[in-house]
């Protein structure tokens, strides 16, 4: 099994509760893309609001664990994330270990901005528990990529090998 380093102590997600409810009641919930309000617990036990930026990409991984998925897709603008991107020597890559992704990560092949929030919530996504798995594609290359034939996987350990289905959580991320 490949070290994957340590979790990041994740905030909760505050309707990660409701949203499991809908989710087991047959509704596909859209939750955690961005554009919601920063929020802090106040000494009261109330909330209040906050300027910050929400990390829509690392919102979801939280979401996504605290749901038990252990499949994270993070859809971007494109099929697969690539190394020396937008350099003559661009390589697509179609499966990554927490390892190489924090190896490439730390080398600056992710820039802030880019891939780079999208790969670090991979990575947060992954340490928490073995077994997960994390695909990064485009919408139009979704359906092929889950079949195999597509995208960038991540995995914490060993390529699974059952035929276990997956429990799929979704986000959107912007273009790389």
């Amino acid at each position: 099994m490949a070290a994957c380093g340590p979790v990041a102590p994740a905030a909760p997600v505050l309707e990660a509760e409701s949203v499991r409810a809908l989710s087991s009641a047959g509704f596909t919930v859209i939750a955690a893309g961005g554009g919601g309000i920063p929020l802090v617990e106040g000494g009261d036990g109330g909330y209040q609001g906050v300027e910050a930026v929400i990390d829509k990409d690392l919102t979801s991984a939280h979401l996504a664990a605290e749901l038990g998925a252990d499949l994270l897709v993070i859809t971007t603008a494109v099929e697969r994330v690539a190394v020396d991107y937008g350099r003559p020597t661009q390589r697509l890559l179609d499966r990554l270990t927490c390892g190489e992704a924090e190896r490439l990560l730390a080398q600056g092949q992710f820039p802030p901005g880019s891939m780079g929030p999208k790969i670090g919530a991979a990575l947060d996504f992954l340490r928490g528990a073995p077994g997960r798995q994390v695909l990064i594609t485009s919408p139009q290359q979704l359906g092929a990529a889950l079949d195999g034939h597509g995208g960038t996987w991540l995995d914490s350990e060993p390529v699974r090998t059952t035929e276990e289905p997956f429990n799929v959580t979704v986000t959107a991320g912007r273009p790389q």
